[in-house]
């Protein structure tokens, strides 16, 4: 019991420490979510005010501004542990750099991915998205975000330690958030036409528990490369 509540305490000592470094530089919010707002507001006046063709184009142009707005602080996660030596004392330390990493992955989500989810009804609307697909756009974000937190980590994990990595970080995580992009997007598409979905939200939550075990574990291993 004590050493899983000292887990418990690493866990949100972390998370804390992340969010509140976050709160206290507003920029790291507010500019995925700033981001995601101009690319959805800017395609509209790009191919024009047509509801059919938005509607059409609305899945992939959300799920496309929400990759890359989760890129933007990607290179963060890491990086300022790295810089002022706390990295070392968790790699260091007895407990489970995966629990750590595992924080820190959930508060980027916190301030990145979930400020999306919540406004993604107004970003729907402003793509005349039909209300059934009002629907699969939440679920496929809610799943989604989180998922791609971590499999960008993984990215930050291995340039941490490099000088203006965050070119290379992008070039290895844009592929693997080929597949996200696909399903989630095929989801929406589906609602769409009044079918059923189901089959890529399973998908998509089949990848997040995946990630959710393998991706500590290889986030922490990549870590110690750049560490040592």
């Amino acid at each position: 019991m004590h050493v899983s509540n000292s887990y418990w305490t690493l866990f949100c000592t972390v998370y804390k420490k992340d969010l509140t470094l976050a709160f206290r530089q507003r920029a790291e919010i507010v500019n995925p979510l700033l981001f995601f707002l101009i690319v959805i507001t800017l395609f509209p006046l790009a191919i024009g005010p047509e509801p059919g063709l938005l509607a059409r184009m609305a899945p992939g142009i959300i799920w496309v501004a929400a990759l890359l707005s989760t890129m933007l602080g990607l290179d963060k996660i890491f990086r300022d542990d790295y810089m002022d030596g706390s990295l070392e004392q968790l790699i260091a330390s007895p407990y489970p750099l995966s629990l750590a990493v595992l924080a820190k992955v959930a508060a980027h989500w916190t301030t990145a991915g979930l400020p999306m989810v919540i406004m993604a009804p107004v970003f729907a609307l402003l793509m005349n998205l039909e209300s059934q697909a009002l629907g699969a756009t939440l679920l496929t974000l809610l799943i989604g975000t989180p998922l791609l937190s971590f499999i960008g980590a993984i990215g930050a994990g291995l340039t941490v330690g490099l000088q203006k990595g965050g070119i290379l970080m992008s070039l290895l995580v844009l592929p693997l958030y080929i597949p996200v992009l696909i399903f989630a997007t095929s989801a929406i598409d589906t609602s769409i036409m009044s079918l059923a979905y189901s089959g890529q939200l399973a998908i998509l939550g089949a990848m997040l528990a995946v990630a959710f075990v393998a991706a500590p574990i290889a986030i922490s291993s990549a870590l110690r490369v750049s560490v040592s």
